[in-house]
């Protein structure tokens, strides 16, 4: 066992560790891993925790990335060649007391740069769209209240989306991802699909009428803008907060993990996120047929996660999706 790993749990598809996802990843072998994608922490916008492994404690963007920068290095050691990074982000909000202006930093381009920057190629991106008014609701920013556009619309702004940015390491894919999509997850279903329902609730859509076909699917998995995601099918992560947490007004939804599932993995793919939270990408790894290796460093997290886990591995026992 790593001295560096605190706890760790295990199921027959998936193996969870409570630690430093640096330190961890260094031990994994090269090339060990067949699609990495996780919600990195946005640099110092939110707190998670006290500890000083915490990227999220650090004074500045610069001083992040040079933290952030040991994991892209183990990133790029792990993944296959040929395979990709999904890393779900945003811009983020600049305030005077911070950054002596009011306005939106470049952090999406920022992590762009800093894969590159390692040796990973610029596959591809997707906006997700956001609704305003909760945004609006949940951070009070100045730029989105009505108050702004009567006093001075000048300081109006538009409300700040999430991107699915998507990093390919170079060379040949040597485990190609064959056959058609399957289904559609969505909130804007296609003509002609059929709605089926899992043992936890959720929903997807499968082809029912002759006139569709899995081309609908990718048509609308294709668009550079995903409008159609559900903005609640989120894990519920309100019990792994501490008192002394800021809230995470950015959780990753399972319709956008679950549609990389399809598109970037294949059954039986092993699934590697760094950082792992309450545990939203292992659950769709695992309710989508593919194995998971996770870590993170908060505790209450971790217990979580460990739960999150354990119930989809139970709840897919002999489902394919």
């Amino acid at each position: 066992m790593d001295l560096s790993v605190i706890n760790q749990n295990h199921g027959s598809r998936y193996s969870l560790f409570n630690t430093d996802c640096v330190e961890f990843a260094r031990g994994m072998p090269s090339e060990s891993v067949d699609f990495t994608i996780y919600s990195p922490p946005f640099s110092s916008l939110y707190t998670y925790s006290s500890s000083e492994r915490d990227m999220g404690n650090c004074k500045s963007d610069d001083e992040f990335f040079i933290h952030f920068g040991y994991l892209i290095k183990e990133m790029y050691r792990t993944l296959r060649a040929g395979r990709l990074m999904a890393v779900h982000c945003m811009n983020l909000p600049s305030s005077k007391q911070n950054d002596g202006f009011i306005g939106v930093k470049d952090f999406r381009g920022d992590l762009i740069r800093a894969f590159q920057k390692e040796g990973f190629i610029f596959h591809s991106e997707v906006c997700i769209w956001k609704c305003p008014v909760v945004a609006m609701t949940r951070t009070k920013a100045l730029g989105l209240l009505h108050k702004t556009i009567v006093k001075d619309s000048s300081m109006s702004r538009m409300g700040i989306p999430d991107y699915l940015i998507v990093m390919r390491k170079p060379g040949d894919n040597t485990k190609p991802i064959k056959g058609a999509l399957e289904y559609y997850v969505g909130d804007d279903v296609p003509a002609g699909f059929a709605k089926n329902e899992r043992g936890d609730g959720s929903l997807f859509w499968t082809v029912e009428s002759e006139n569709a076909t899995p081309i609908d699917i990718w048509q609308k998995y294709a668009s550079p803008v995903w409008s159609d995601i559900n903005p609640t099918r989120t894990l519920q992560y309100l019990n792994a907060r501490s008192a002394d947490d800021e809230r995470h007004i950015c959780p990753l939804q399972l319709d956008v993990i679950e549609r990389a599932m399809q598109l970037w993995t294949a059954p039986d793919d092993v699934v590697f996120s760094p950082f792992t939270g309450i545990g939203s990408e292992g659950y769709v790894a695992l309710q989508t047929g593919r194995k998971f290796i996770g870590t993170e460093l908060k505790e209450s997290y971790y217990e979580l996660a460990k739960r999150n886990l354990s119930d989809a591995e139970n709840i897919t026992q002999g489902q394919l999706f």
